[in-house]
């Protein structure tokens, strides 16, 4: 019997819309589990690896030191690292905090509009968390390529589950991922 191929997945900073493209796939989720396993993933609950997968799928950018370490272990673990969605790929809606900062001390200029000086904020104390539980925040978000190798990557806000599943069924066979335009097209 031929071995399943490996495949983990994770969310880094995103809303988790590519995983639920992911499940989106309708009947075709049923004969990726016949040709692959999950391995570390929500869609688990496996927080880490057992052992080397085939497939590493990563959605969301990189905003803390948490998300670099993850994305980091993807790529050690992983021999084909995937990074859907735009978050992954250019950022997404994170990557808006790296345009609005003009301040010495850019983070600190984010962290007070998010938590006590903007209008839509009630914090009467303006704590701002500093908690040591907390990832350290990065001085910009950045892309999943910035940090990493990555060796696919599958645009969309998010993309279809029927890309997701034409890609994940290349991969699997040995083929390369290359989706027609018309499939990954997003006018």
């Amino acid at each position: 019997m031929k071995r399943k191929k490996r495949i983990a997945t994770v969310s880094l900073a995103g809303c988790f819309g590519c995983h639920m493209s992911l499940l989106d796939m309708d009947e075709h989720i049923l004969e990726l589990m016949e040709l692959a396993e999950f391995d570390r993933s929500p869609l688990t609950d496996f927080k880490t690896f057992s052992r080397r997968c085939d497939i590493g799928v990563i959605e969301g950018g990189c905003c803390n030191e948490e998300n670099v370490h993850t994305l980091q272990e993807f790529r050690k673990h992983c021999d084909v690292l995937v990074a859907v969605g735009q978050c992954a790929i250019m950022g997404g809606l994170p990557v808006m905090r790296n345009a609005i900062m003009h301040s010495e001390d850019p983070l600190r200029e984010c962290l007070e509009e998010a938590y006590s000086s903007s209008a839509k904020v009630y914090n009467p104390n303006n704590q701002i968390p500093n908690d040591a539980a907390l990832p350290l925040l990065l001085d910009k978000v950045y892309t999943c390529a910035e940090v990493v190798k990555i060796d696919y990557q599958i645009p969309g806000c998010p993309p279809s589950g029927e890309v997701l599943w034409a890609t994940l069924a290349a991969l699997i066979k040995g083929e390369p991922a290359l989706q027609e335009y018309h499939m990954i097209k997003y006018d």
